[in-house]
């Protein structure tokens, strides 16, 4: 152990000698990280998102079969059944459950101007009392029965028209915009409210919803709500819990973000190995002499080896650390949108590097360092002592 600890230390203060070699492979395992990281970003904020929407109490109700709402369909009959069933909370605000309309309109995103998918959400008034985390932050919440609505926080921040006091067209209508309001992050925020009666006269959808969203007397009490709507025989619905709806909304997004992060990066870690090994080689070619001298006094090839992969592991170790310093200050917290493959609308989010991600970008970084490493270790363990000295 002192002999690794002195060829390791010795190594390591040698460094600054072979600074270009050393740089390439930094450079090169700190770029891997950073796509990485930045990739797998997005599928954690988006995932947060989607998750993050919902209260254990509430739940909602759509067609039997239907996997989102855009695929369901509800009369409004039924939907006045829904509301009949034991277990929805009912208190000094009324029944606690909101028939609503979901329908897709097209926006400019104000980054590139390209059209985007927008959901547009149509509710009832105890719709806002249903969502309890409901604030609004900007102007006034709109009227019922006129053509006002309101636009979530990242509706308005992603897509153009959505200002307070614009107003925007939308098939045969006009509609101005009087609030914008937030729901504690959630994918809720990336919505356009408005009356539901109003909707469906825009949108000659008659006296149609496409789901009821309803608030439980408690979490305990779904089993009841649900049992009694799924043995009715004048409705054919399910019911999930809200959170469960959203959080299997975001499966097919993350798992095809994670596959593609780890295949670019997976490539890319072709290149910072290759950058590594020739770091490493480079160490090796320039302390031959050195490396011999320590052999011929006594140092065990062990020793070597030890010495060479410990070096490799600082270089990957450093990189590793300015490739996740680097994605977390230029992407954590970053506001975007992508397309929900369920409902093809879009939702907004911010890119999360969590700890996580910085953890697993540190491990990747310190495996292309080994995988680096092994090759100039295992030459200079193998260096003949004799040709080594008379090199010089």
């Amino acid at each position: 152990m002192k002999q690794i600890l002195a060829v390791t230390l010795l190594n390591l203060r040698t460094v600054p000698r072979r600074l270009g070699s050393s740089a390439v492979a930094i450079i090169g395992i700190a770029g891997v990280v950073v796509v990485l990281v930045a990739v797998l970003s997005i599928a954690e904020g988006f995932q947060a998102v989607m998750e993050g929407t919902g209260s254990p109490d509430r739940v909602i109700v759509m067609r039997s079969g239907a996997d989102s709402e855009m695929t369901s369909g509800l009369g409004g009959g039924q939907v006045d059944i829904i509301k009949e069933a034991p277990g929805i909370l009912r208190d000094a605000a009324g029944l606690q459950a909101s028939g609503e309309l979901f329908v897709i309109i097209d926006l400019p995103k104000r980054s590139t101007g390209t059209s985007a998918n927008v959901p547009m959400r149509g509710i009832e008034p105890i719709a806002t009392t249903v969502r309890q985390e409901f604030s609004i932050v900007e102007g006034r919440m709109f009227e019922f029965g006129t053509n006002e609505v309101i636009a979530g926080r990242g509706a308005a921040g992603q897509f153009d028209g959505l200002d307070v006091g614009n107003e925007i067209r939308l098939g045969q209508a006009t509609w101005r915009v009087v609030g914008t309001f937030e729901t504690d992050g959630s994918v809720a925020e990336t919505e356009v409210w408005t009356d539901a009666r109003t909707l469906q006269g825009a949108y000659r959808r008659g006296n149609s919803f496409q789901s009821v969203l309803a608030k439980l007397v408690s979490p305990d009490s779904f089993d009841e709500f649900r049992d009694w709507l799924t043995a009715n025989p004048q409705l054919n619905v399910q019911v999930r819990h809200e959170q469960e709806y959203y959080a299997g909304q975001s499966r097919a997004l993350t798992t095809l973000v994670r596959v593609v992060g780890f295949g670019i990066a997976g490539l890319m870690s072709l290149g910072a190995i290759f950058g590594a090994i020739l770091a490493m080689y480079t160490a090796v070619a320039t302390r031959a002499r050195e490396i011999a001298t320590l052999r011929a006094l006594g140092f065990s090839a062990l020793a070597v080896v030890t010495s060479v992969l410990a070096e490799s592991l600082a270089l990957a170790a450093l990189g590793g650390v300015v490739g996740g310093l680097a994605a977390y200050l230029a992407f954590n917290g970053y506001q975007t949108s992508t397309i929900n493959f369920q409902t093809f609308s879009q939702v907004a989010f911010a890119f999360r590097v969590t700890g996580t991600l910085l953890g697993m970008g540190l491990v990747a970084a310190l495996v292309m360092g080994l995988v680096g490493g092994l090759l100039p270790a295992w030459r200079a363990a193998r260096l003949p002592i004799v040709s080594a000295l008379r090199e010089l």
